[in-house]
């Protein structure tokens, strides 16, 4: 057995050596060029941004490619050489995969970064960002499924078995369709909001009653941030078959209102000043929609509604709940009396003795 194993090491002695120094020079050369290339391009430019990314995966590459051509070229012979080179195929298999990872990650930044957020262009530059992060994710799912099944065919019992797999693929590719339909239903869901924009990052939604924020967009499912700062996960199917609310669909200006009941003889104009003024000083207000109208009477009160614009929902939130308070403050302090109050008529059903 001694024999045996000396006479393995001593067939693998050059072989061994030139794999090695294949390895160690390819990795050398390449770290070499990529401080060149670093060191005379700008930072921000699209090759630089490449090349960035997959740096990483490239030093993989790289070496294993040097070391799957040095192991080609060794005598067929060789103990254990079959196993190595299969490894090899697998490992570059695996680094070509995490490469192309990599470089798609690379195209949507680079993507987003050639469409900046610029002032008057915020709608453009966002629908960009929400289609490309869409069709990246569904891309980098597709890279992993070729590179799973690449992976898989270097095995020899696995080509072997092509013949059979086909034979089987439609009952498989059916139980396969049945299984996978939710994920499969949110990544059709996934490219139809990509092309129709029915929503993009950073817009305004209302979703079942929550007030919310476009944070993430994932190949499956979106991540709205609540208003108080809570994360709401949906899948992506959910917006295909559910209405839901766009507040910054074309633009971010919201009316805003305030209902306030008072009594019948409060008188309208003072109110409609005191808004009026409240809204002048207020730096919220965008001076478009100023409106006081009396949209309701009950047998007890009537209802007067205040109707105001802001440039965005955040601010006509604050807008709103500044002018209710201040209206409100108003007639406490100058029409306590003309408050809502309930009317009772008092009648003696007792007979005069």
């Amino acid at each position: 057995m001694l024999d045996a194993l000396e006479a393995g090491l001593k067939a693998w002695l050059w072989p061994g050596i030139s794999a090695i120094f294949s390895v160690v020079v390819t990795y050398a050369i390449y770290r070499a060029a990529l401080a060149v290339f670093r060191r005379f391009s700008e930072s921000r430019a699209v090759l630089r941004l490449f090349v960035d990314a997959a740096a990483g995966a490239f030093g993989a590459v790289f070496p294993l490619l040097a070391l799957a051509g040095t192991l080609a070229s060794a005598p067929p012979d060789l103990p254990f050489i079959t196993g190595i080179q299969q490894t090899t195929s697998l490992l570059l298999v695996f680094a070509i995969t995490w490469a192309s990872l990599r470089l798609t990650s690379a195209i949507g930044e680079v993507i987003v970064a050639l469409n900046p957020v610029l002032e008057g262009e915020w709608k453009r530059a966002r629908k960009v960002e929400t289609q490309t992060r869409f069709l990246v994710r569904a891309l980098r799912i597709l890279i992993v499924i070729i590179g799973f099944g690449a992976a898989l065919m270097t095995f020899e019992s696995v080509q072997h078995m092509g013949a059979s797999l086909l034979a089987s693929a439609g009952v498989g590719g059916l139980i396969l369709g049945f299984a996978a339909r939710p994920v499969l239903s949110n990544l059709l869901a996934g490219m139809q909001i990509a092309l129709t924009q029915p929503f993009r990052i950073d817009d305004v939604l209302n979703v079942e009653g929550e007030w919310c924020w476009v944070e993430e967009v994932t190949a499956t499912y979106v991540v709205v941030r609540i208003w108080d700062l809570r994360r709401l996960v949906i899948p992506l199917q959910w917006f295909i078959d559910h209405p839901f609310q766009n507040w910054s669909r074309n633009n971010s200006e919201l009316l805003g209102t305030v209902f306030i009941w008072v009594d019948y003889t409060m008188p309208i104009e003072p109110l409609r000043q005191e808004f009026n003024r409240l809204l002048a000083h207020s730096n919220i207000w965008d001076k478009k929609v100023a409106t006081v109208q009396v949209t309701d009477a009950s047998d007890q009160a009537m209802q007067v509604r205040f109707l105001m614009s802001a440039p965005d929902s955040t601010r006509n939130w604050d807008l709103r709940c500044a002018i209710r308070e201040g209206l409100v403050t108003f007639i406490q302090e100058n029409y306590p009396a003309q408050l809502p109050r309930v009317r009772a008529r008092l009648v003696d059903d007792q007979e005069p003795s």
